[in-house]
C-alpha cells in the first residue's frame, strides 16, 4: 500500500495522518472514488475524476483540484508493479468544529493505492429491507457516508451473499451497496435509470455505451421474471449472479457472456486515460 495526502507521500501509510476533527471522519462529510489499476495503469481515471467533481459539487465542497489528484495518483503508482489494484481517492471537508457545520480550513485530499484480488465469475445477492431514498440530498452522489451500506452488506453476508440489493422508496429496483444491477427480461438487457437514485456508475455507463441496454424503472420483483442478472462495478467489472435470494439463475447466461466479452475487448482503450 502507498498513500499520498495533501501533496506529500506518507512514509507509513498505516500511521495516523488525518486529524481527529476532520469533517470526513466526524460526520462523513466527503466524497470518494475507487479506480481500478491494471498493469500499473489507472482505468478510466478521467471519468472517475469527473464524477468526483460532480459529487463534491453536490455536497457544496470546494472545487476539486483534479491536477492535484492526478499528481497523487502518479505518486502512489510510481515504482509499483500492480498487476491488479485499486486507487482510493478521498476528498473531505477538512478540519472543522465538532458538529455538522463546516469550518474555514482547506479540504483534505487523500490518494491510496493497493493491490486487490479478482472477484469470482459468479456471485449471490440478497435483497435488504432498507430503501434507497431517490429524493434524498445524497442520491446519486458517491459520498463517504457509507454506514447504510455497511449495515446492508453485513446482512447480505449473513445470508451467504456478496452483495446487498436495494429497492428505492417507490419499490423499484435501485442498486447494490457498491454495484449497479443489470438484468435480462424477454431477451432485452435492462438496468434502472439514474432517477431511481442509483449511483451513476462508470462501469455502468461504459457498458451501456459499448454493449447497449435499456434504462427503465421497474418494481424490484422484476427479478422473479428475469432470465439473467449481473452486477457491474469498478472492481467486479461484469459479474454474473447465480442466486438472488431464493431464485437460482443461469450464471453466466448468454447475454452476460457477451457483455463480459465486450468489456474485455474495450477495456484497454481507457487504460492510463
Amino acid at each position: 500500500m502507498r498513500a499520498w495526502m495533501n501533496g506529500e507521500v506518507l512514509s507509513d501509510p498505516t500511521a495516523p495522518a488525518v486529524g481527529v476533527t476532520d469533517h470526513g471522519l466526524t460526520v462523513g462529510d466527503g466524497v470518494f472514488e475507487a479506480v481500478k489499476v491494471v498493469d500499473g495503469q489507472p482505468f478510466a481515471l478521467t471519468l472517475h475524476l469527473e464524477r468526483l467533481a460532480r459529487s463534491a459539487a453536490g455536497l457544496a465542497l470546494p472545487e476539486v483540484d483534479t491536477d492535484a489528484v492526478r499528481r497523487g495518483v502518479a505518486a502512489v503508482l510510481e515504482g509499483q508493479e500492480l498487476r491488479l489494484g485499486r486507487i482510493r481517492i478521498t476528498y473531505t471537508g477538512g478540519p472543522a468544529p465538532l458538529g455538522s457545520g463546516r469550518g474555514d480550513a482547506p479540504p483534505t485530499l487523500i490518494v491510496v493505492a493497493d493491490a486487490m484480488g479478482e472477484w469470482p465469475e459468479t456471485t449471490r445477492v440478497a435483497t435488504v429491507p432498507y430503501p434507497r431514498n431517490e429524493r434524498g440530498a445524497l442520491a446519486g452522489l458517491k459520498t463517504t457516508s457509507y454506514a447504510e451500506n455497511v449495515v446492508a452488506l453485513a446482512a447480505a453476508h449473513e445470508r451467504g451473499a456478496s452483495e446487498a440489493i436495494f429497492a428505492n422508496t417507490a419499490g423499484n429496483l435501485c442498486e447494490g451497496t457498491g454495484t449497479n444491477v443489470f438484468y435480462v427480461l424477454d431477451g432485452e438487457l435492462r438496468t434502472p435509470t439514474l432517477a431511481s437514485g442509483c449511483l451513476a456508475g462508470v462501469t455502468r455507463a461504459l457498458l451501456l455505451e459499448w454493449y447497449g441496454g435499456r434504462e427503465v424503472d421497474e418494481p424490484i420483483e422484476v427479478v422473479e421474471r428475469a432470465s439473467e442478472v449481473f452486477l457491474v462495478s469498478t472492481t467486479r467489472d461484469v459479474q454474473a449472479v447465480s442466486h438472488w435470494d431464493g431464485i437460482e439463475l443461469p450464471a453466466p447466461g448468454p447475454v452476460t457472456l457477451e457483455a463480459i466479452a465486450t468489456w474485455r475487448k474495450r477495456e484497454p482503450e481507457l487504460l492510463g486515460s
